[in-house]
This record gives C-alpha cells, sequence and structure tokens, in this order.
C-alpha cells in the first residue's frame, strides 16, 4: 500500500474510531483527537502537495534542458521562460536572456518578442530600446500579437525608432484584428484623437467597444466617456452609466469618479448621493484627486455622508498636496472661517 493511501487509511479508521467513543461515552475527548488528526492530515496533505510540485517542476526543467541543449526552438524558449520566472531554477535574467537567444536566433517568434521585451525593460541585458525594436520586428513579421502591438507602441512613443503614427496605427491594426484588446483600445484612441489615420469617432467607438466587450477597462472608460459626450455615437447617460460601472468594479479610477458624478447629478441613474459618496472615496483612496476634493464637499454638505468638517478637511488636504488649486481654496476658506 502506497505511503499516501496508507494515511487517508489510518486518518479515516481515526475518524471513525472517534465518532464511535463519542457516541458510546458522550466525552469531548474523541473529538478533540478526531480535530488534531484532520489538522495533521490538511498539514500533511499540503506539504506533499508542495513536494510533489517541485519534483514536477525540477523533472520538467531537466527534461526542457536536454532538449534544450539539444537545438529544440520551442525547449530553449521554455527553459528560458523557466529562468525568467524561477519555476524548476534559480531565477536568472541572464540565462533568460541566452536561451531566449538561441530561440530567437532559429526564428522562434514567441522567443524574439519575449528578448525584445528583455531589452526593453533592460533585464538579464542591457537596456536597449533599438535591439528591443528590432526583435519585435522580426516577430511581429511573422504574425506573432504581442510584438506587434508592442512594435505599434514604441512607433507611437518614437523609442527605439524614428516616431510614426501611421506605422504606429499599421501595427496596432493588425494586432487589433487579432483580437489584443490592448491593441483594440489603442487604435481607439488614434481614431479619436486623430493621430495617424483621420479622425473618426464612430471608428474609435467601435474599437473601444470590442476592447470592452473583452472585459478591458480603459476601453469601458472611453466608451462610457463616448456616450457620456455623444461623441461617435447617440448620447445615451444610463450606457455610460453601464460601461463606467464596469470599469470601476475593475478598480479604474477615473471611472469610479465619473460613476460618483452621474450618482450625484442623478444622469443615467437614478440621484443617490450615498452612492456618489462611495463611489468618489474608492477613487480619492486610489489618490485622485478630484474625488478627494469631490468627498470632501460632501463632508462639508453632509450629502450622502455624515457632516464632518474634520473629514472634509483631511481630504481636502491630501489634494492640495498633490497641487490641486480647488482644493487648497477651499482649505483657505474653511480656516478663514473657523478662524485658524
Amino acid at each position: 500500500m502506497k505511503t499516501s493511501t496508507l494515511k487517508y487509511a489510518v486518518a479515516l479508521a481515526a475518524v471513525i474510531f472517534s465518532l464511535a467513543v463519542c457516541t458510546w461515552s458522550h466525552s469531548l475527548i474523541p473529538l478533540v483527537i478526531l480535530a488534531v488528526v484532520i489538522f495533521s492530515l490538511a498539514a500533511w496533505t499540503q506539504k506533499s502537495g508542495e513536494r510533489q510540485q517541485a519534483q514536477a517542476n525540477a523533472e520538467a526543467r531537466r527534461q526542457t534542458a536536454v532538449a534544450a541543449g539539444q537545438g529544440d526552438a520551442n525547449a530553449q524558449y521554455n527553459l528560458g521562460l523557466m529562468y525568467m520566472s524561477g519555476t524548476g531554477v534559480a531565477q536568472n535574467d541572464a540565462q533568460a536572456v541566452a536561451w531566449y537567444r538561441k530561440a530567437a536566433e532559429q526564428g522562434f517568434a514567441e522567443a524574439q518578442s519575449e528578448l525584445g521585451v528583455m531589452y526593453e525593460m533592460g533585464r538579464g541585458v542591457a537596456q536597449d530600446d533599438a535591439q528591443a525594436v528590432a526583435w519585435y520586428r522580426k516577430a511581429a513579421g511573422q504574425g506573432f500579437v504581442g510584438a506587434q502591438f508592442n512594435l505599434g507602441l514604441a512607433y507611437a512613443k518614437g523609442t527605439g525608432v524614428t516616431q510614426d503614427d501611421a506605422q504606429a496605427v499599421a501595427w496596432y491594426r493588425k494586432a487589433a484584428g487579432q483580437g489584443l484588446a490592448d491593441a483594440q483600445v489603442n487604435l481607439g484612441q488614434m481614431y479619436e484623437k486623430g493621430r495617424g489615420v483621420a479622425k473618426d469617432d464612430a471608428r474609435a467607438v467601435a474599437w473601444y467597444r470590442k476592447a470592452a466587450e473583452q472585459g478591458e477597462a480603459d476601453a469601458q472608460f472611453n466608451l462610457g466617456q463616448m456616450y457620456r459626450n455623444g461623441t461617435g455615437v447617440a448620447q445615451d447617460d444610463a450606457q455610460a452609466v453601464a460601461w463606467y460601472r464596469k470599469a470601476a468594479g475593475q478598480g479604474l479610477a477615473g471611472a469610479q469618479v465619473n460613476l460618483g458624478w452621474m450618482y450625484e447629478k442623478g444622469r443615467g441613474v437614478a440621484k443617490d448621493d450615498a452612492q456618489a459618496a462611495a463611489w468618489f472615496r474608492k477613487a480619492a483612496e486610489q489618490g485622485v484627486a478630484e474625488a478627494q476634493v469631490n468627498l470632501g464637499v460632501m463632508y462639508i454638505n453632509g450629502t450622502g455622508v455624515a457632516k464632518d468638517d474634520a473629514q472634509a478637511v483631511a481630504w481636502f488636504r491630501k489634494a492640495a498636496e498633490q497641487g490641486d488649486a480647488d482644493a487648497q481654496y477651499k482649505l483657505d476658506v474653511i480656516a478663514a472661517y473657523l478662524g485658524l
């Protein structure tokens, strides 16, 4: 009988015995024994699982290393991933780069893209945007979506390559066409701003919607903005609220502020100062000065929260410390009013 099977059998026997004794003697002692057995079994199971996982990682590393040493590009790439993450081997960026390079030089697109990332971040190799772009281009040319997006970013920012919005749009479009949400958002922004392409709000909305439906928070926020302002789509406060709520629920501070504002004004939703205060608080706690000022105003007026001048001052001060002029003005008014 295997050790694990034996331990479970012993534990089960202990459970049955303890319950039987407890029933016969009406004593709590068997229940205490039972609890100790259960907790011991749980601890043993956890440690056993960790040992088995470590053994599996080590074996995977061994097999991958053998294949990588024999020139298998996929194995070389995977070994690079293991070194980068420290899975089954001590974390080592330089080794990750070395193995990525071996696979990349064989034309393995994923490795080319990862090598580009390492150059861009300066991990395991001297930071070099031009080298990053060179490797991204190789992978992007093979249709690797992450590299297409990164190459678009490089052109948009002018990092490692001459800034070129038209090229940024071209690479974003390739990645967006493969369904990459980040690329869809950025392509929507290029259409909204008319960068590298004729300004077209309807197309911006279309790309934002594709990304928003994949759950991308920035796209959800942007789509909410378009609905609130009636830009590229019929103005619709209820739709704006719906998209703000999705982004706000993911923790996007800008969406939390705007959702709070919609509740405060009763736009697209029933006016609710308590809800407004709740959403302003979420954004304020993330350091958004506008939300901190709005929450301070609600404390001053006692709307949505109990009136509390001390809390108002505290939130105004947080915003003022970020250079918010409105918050500083309100602090000065309160100070004069209270004679501080």
